[in-house]
């Protein structure tokens, strides 16, 4: 019973999250088939309803854009299929012609694959479920457009909060993160090799996380130019675009820093005394980071922390272990430095906060 329970929220929650999408495909839908039936007089504006939905199903990232190149497609594959069909007829042949046609016509005018693609797609409609209209492909052409400009209208009018899509993937991506440092912390304080081969593993299946915060940011970023209710998430977004390279780098130097971990607990080399504190501390700087984040402050905390961090990544720290554990060392200074730069520093003065690793040198 608490399967199902679970199960039953779990979707519940799902459809919550697609809440905004839903709300706008069927207002875009009912609105652009009002206005071309009564406003612009069409008898039967069928395109015009599938051109908003059409336009409001393209996925996160570069959206208003691509949505305006499914509409120029559809109206350049109905114009051209209307045309053709009413001529030629239809039949195998006809068919493939309307299609060269139409995505020839979509190239000439922009080679943009999305265009392209769906001039192709919908003179395959209009030439073998639809009889030609009598007006040409005007009237159809002119029922995409519309239906087509509603969805981008409606996207902008009434668009998803930006940040909730943001504040998701940053939670998976800082989640793994701060699981990472903290099972390398606890593998190399308890010498555990199985351990750290499968923090290891987990880390490695983590950049496909960074990919959907990047194209969730692009997303909102896009939302919040647009869209006048959402102009006040900017500041939100930006630090959320200021962190998210750094934390794809101490991703991938934290991955390096497991490897380099396992390899020094399978060749039995010491574990300097203070690493796993530290490497905890790191994990909790994470978690103070997404925090902060969500909570749209500065993340001076998560600064403090990181700073702390790196002032004790000293070269008597690296001279206490062999080959490998010198590597962890230093990866744990390169993190440092990244989550500071996730903070706002430059990359200059993350820098400056670490000790030099030789006596008179300037850390670089």
């Amino acid at each position: 019973m608490n399967r199902v329970r679970e199960e039953l929220v779990r979707r519940l929650r799902r459809l919550l999250r697609t809440g905004v999408p839903i709300a706008q495909c069927a207002v875009a839908a009912g609105l652009a088939w009002f206005l071309a039936r009564h406003v612009v007089g069409h008898p039967q504006p069928f395109f015009a309803p599938v051109a908003a939905v059409i336009s409001l199903g393209v996925s996160l990232g570069q959206r208003m854009r691509r949505s305006l190149e499914l509409v120029v497609g559809v109206s350049i594959g109905i114009g051209v299929g209307d045309v053709l069909i009413s001529a030629i007829g239809t039949g195998a042949w006809q068919i493939a012609l309307v299609v060269a046609l139409a995505m020839s016509t979509a190239v000439v005018l922009d080679s943009g694959s999305v265009i392209v693609m769906q001039a192709a797609s919908s003179s395959v409609l209009v030439a073998t479920l639809l009889p030609p209209a009598s007006a040409g492909g005007l009237t159809r052409m002119t029922d995409a457009a519309i239906g087509g400009l509603v969805g981008f209208a409606v996207a902008v009018l009434l668009p998803a909060n930006p940040l909730a899509v943001a504040h998701r993937n940053g939670r998976v991506v800082l989640g793994a993160l701060a699981d990472a440092l903290r099972g390398v912390a606890g593998a190399v304080a308890r010498r555990d090799r199985e351990l750290a081969s499968d923090v290891l593993a987990k880390a490695r299946r983590s950049q496909r996380s960074v990919e959907e915060l990047r194209t969730a940011l692009q997303a909102g970023q896009e939302i919040a130019r647009f869209a006048p209710i959402r102009w006040s998430r900017r500041g939100d977004l930006e630090r959320y675009e200021t962190a998210s390279i750094p934390i794809d780098r101490a991703l991938r130097n934290t991955r390096v820093l497991a490897r380099r971990a396992l390899a020094a607990l399978r060749d039995g080399e010491e574990v300097p005394s203070p690493l796993p504190g530290m490497l905890e501390e790191l994990a909790g700087a994470v978690v103070l980071l997404r925090d902060e984040l969500a909570s749209g402050v500065d993340p001076l905390q998560t600064r403090e922390v990181a700073r702390s961090v790196a002032k004790r990544s000293t070269v008597e720290l690296l001279g206490e272990g062999h080959f490998s554990m010198q590597v962890v060392v230093l990866q744990v200074r390169s993190i440092a430095v990244d989550l500071l730069q996730a903070t706002g520093l430059s990359r200059t003065e993350a820098i400056a906060a670490l000790p030099p690793l030789h006596q008179g040198d300037v850390p670089d």
